[in-house]
């Protein structure tokens, strides 16, 4: 069985590493060079004067992008519907729950 998790992760992370490994063509249909949109990085603090930063972007984003854009909402209303009422009432009585000292600093840091 531990087998089969480890290959099923490895897959995983196979199937989604394709947005990192992602190049920008450079050269178009008629085999000519197409020029980069800038040649400095975006963790550059200079870049965003030199450059639009979305000129530089690929053209097609990765569609669980696009999945994640859809689905943020319901993660955050089932947080703040289901997860964060359950801490509320679990540092109520944290006997019975067994709430830690762990439970509440990490409740705490939440935004």
């Amino acid at each position: 069985m531990k087998i089969h998790a480890v290959l099923l992760g490895i897959l995983l992370v196979g199937g989604l590493a394709g947005c990192s490994t992602a190049k920008q063509q450079t050269v178009d249909a008629d085999g000519d060079y197409i020029a980069p949109a800038s040649i400095y990085t975006v963790m550059d603090s200079t870049s965003l004067v030199y450059t639009d930063v979305a000129a530089g972007a690929a053209l097609n984003d990765h569609p669980l992008r696009w999945v994640a854009f859809v689905s943020h909402p319901v993660g955050q209303g089932l947080d703040y519907g289901i997860n964060r009422p359950l801490y509320t009432l679990s540092s109520k009585m944290p006997y019975l729950f067994g709430y830690t000292s762990e439970d509440s600093m990490l409740d705490s840091q939440r935004r």
